[in-house]
C-alpha cells in the first residue's frame, strides 16, 4: 500500500493539482493485519466503496482469512466487467479464488507461481514482473511495483512525466512487464547442486568477457565433463548455450531499457563485433537488435 500511496502522491506534487485520489477498503471494514504483526486500519468497508476508476487487491499471502465470497461481491458490486481490478502480490491469488482472473494472464510472486498455476488452471500465469491484460492487472510486489504503477502513470499522462517520476525515487529505469522475476536458481533446481549455481552466478558476472566453459570448471572445481553433466541434467542445455542466452538477455534488456548504441551493447555483452552481435541475435530472438529497439520505440508510453 505504501508503494501505491507514495507514487500517487509524489504525482500529485510534481503536477501540481490533483491527478490522483485513493481510499483503503476492506471487505467488512475491519483493519486489515500487516506481515509485521500491526494492522492497517481502512477507510471504509468494500460495500461502501465510492466509484472507482480502478481497485487494487493487495495481500501478503495466501493464507489470509479473508470470506472469498464477500469480497466476490463487493467487487462484482463495482462493476466489475468494466472496473479495473489489480492483483498485487497475493492479491493476484484472491482475485483468482473469486473468480476475476478467468481467461487473463496473471502473474504473482515466484514464491508461488507453481501452487497458483495448479489452483487456477483458467489462468494464464506468467512469472513476469507484472501484466496488463485489458482491465485486469496483477504484479508481483515489492520493487516491481514502482515499476508498474509509474506504467501505468505514464499511461496515463506521458512517458516524459513518469520518467520525472521515477527520477523523484532514484529509480535507474522503468522495467517492462516483460522483464522476468527473478528467480534464484537455487529455487529452481534446488539447493542441492552448488557447484552449478556457482557457475551460473560466474556466467553473470562476467558478461562483459566471457568466461570459457574449462575456466568456469577450474573456478568451480568440477572437470569439464562434470560441469556439461550438471547442465544437462538440471538445466537441458550446455554451459556454453546457456552463457549464450544470459549474454543475449543482457543485450535485449539493455537494448529496450537504455539509448546506448547497439555497438556499445555488443560489446557490453561479450560480443567482438557489431555484425556477429546482430547475427547472433536475430538467431536467438527472431529479429534484429536494430528491429528489437525500433519495436520497443513504438511501444513506449507517450509515444
Amino acid at each position: 500500500m505504501a508503494i501505491i500511496s507514495e507514487v500517487l502522491v509524489r504525482a500529485n506534487q510534481l503536477a501540481e493539482k490533483k491527478l490522483y485520489e485513493f481510499v483503503t477498503l476492506s471487505p467488512a471494514g475491519s483493519p486489515m493485519p500487516l506481515a509485521n504483526g500491526l494492522k492497517q486500519a481502512v477507510d471504509l468497508p468494500l460495500s461502501y466503496s465510492p466509484k472507482l476508476d480502478a481497485l487494487f487487491v493487495l495481500s501478503g499471502d495466501i493464507a489470509s482469512e479473508v470470506d472469498v465470497d464477500e469480497l466476490r461481491r463487493g467487487i462484482a458490486a463495482l462493476n466489475a466487467d468494466r472496473l479495473p481490478l489489480a492483483g498485487i502480490g497475493y492479491g493476484s491469488y484472491w482475485l483468482a479464488r473469486a473468480g476475476f482472473l478467468n481467461g487473463a494472464r496473471a502473474t504473482l510472486h515466484w514464491q508461488e507461481i507453481n501452487a497458483f498455476t495448479d489452483a487456477f488452471p483458467e489462468v494464464v500465469v506468467s512469472g513476469n514482473l507484472y501484466e496488463i491484460d485489458g482491465n485486469r492487472i496483477s504484479c508481483a510486489g515489492g520493487a516491481a511495483l514502482f515499476d508498474l504503477m509509474l506504467t501505468l502513470v505514464g499511461e496515463q499522462h506521458g512517458h516524459e512525466f513518469a520518467s520525472q517520476l521515477s527520477e523523484i525515487f532514484a529509480l535507474e529505469r522503468v522495467r517492462p512487464g516483460s522483464e522476468r522475476q527473478r528467480i534464484p536458481l537455487a529455487t529452481r533446481i534446488g539447493g542441492s547442486q552448488p557447484k552449478l549455481t556457482d557457475a551460473v552466478s560466474l556466467m553473470e558476472a562476467n558478461i562483459e568477457e566471457p568466461l570459457s566453459t574449462d575456466d568456469i570448471a577450474y573456478y568451480v572445481g568440477v572437470s569439464r565433463r562434470q560441469l556439461e553433466r550438471l547442465f544437462k541434467q538440471y538445466l537441458s542445455t550446455v554451459p556454453s548455450k546457456y552463457y549464450l542466452s544470459l549474454r543475449l538477455a543482457r543485450a535485449r534488456q539493455l537494448l529496450q531499457q537504455t539509448s546506448k548504441s547497439i555497438v556499445q551493447i555488443g560489446l557490453a555483452c561479450g560480443f567482438s563485433s557489431g555484425p556477429h552481435f546482430s547475427s547472433t541475435y536475430r538467431s536467438h530472438f527472431g529479429i534484429t537488435p536494430r528491429e528489437e529497439r525500433a519495436q520497443r520505440t513504438r511501444i513506449m508510453p507517450g509515444n
